[in-house]
């Protein structure tokens, strides 16, 4: 077994490809359209464009419980992923340059330093790296 694709749900599809591509660095890997306006779309990090990939899923639009646990891990400021870096303060500064807004600045906890951003497209998203 391998991991091929991960999901995210977002509310808005074009909304969060500009910010996952703009904002931290993603390429698009596949755009495909599909039925209703949504599309089949991926990225992947520059770094490893031929592993996995991110799905940028239309869910909380179609699927009411999609959208009820979305809400409720915003709510709670749980984050829905995570995503590992090399150097979590510069991502930090970089990011904060970007304009993204975080909730949590980086924080050392036990062997990690972690930080907490809002990807515009309901969800928080946390960002890692392993000290």
């Amino acid at each position: 077994m391998k991991i091929k694709l991960i999901s995210i749900p977002v509310l808005d599809q074009e909304k969060a490809l500009k910010f996952y591509t703009e904002k931290l660095g993603f390429i698009k890997k596949i755009d495909t359209p599909l039925d209703g306006g949504n599309r089949w779309l991926t990225l992947v990090p520059k770094e490893a464009q031929d592993g996995p990939e991110l799905l940028l899923e239309p869910a909380p639009l179609h699927f009411e419980p999609s959208k009820v646990f979305q809400d409720a891990l915003m709510k709670a400021g749980i984050p829905f992923t995570q995503f590992y870096v090399d150097d979590i303060q510069s991502e930090y500064d970089r990011l904060i340059e970007a304009r993204v807004e975080f909730s949590v600045p980086p924080t050392k906890m036990g062997t990690v330093k972690f930080a907490v951003f809002n990807d515009t497209c309901g969800n928080n998203i946390q960002i890692v790296e392993e000290l």
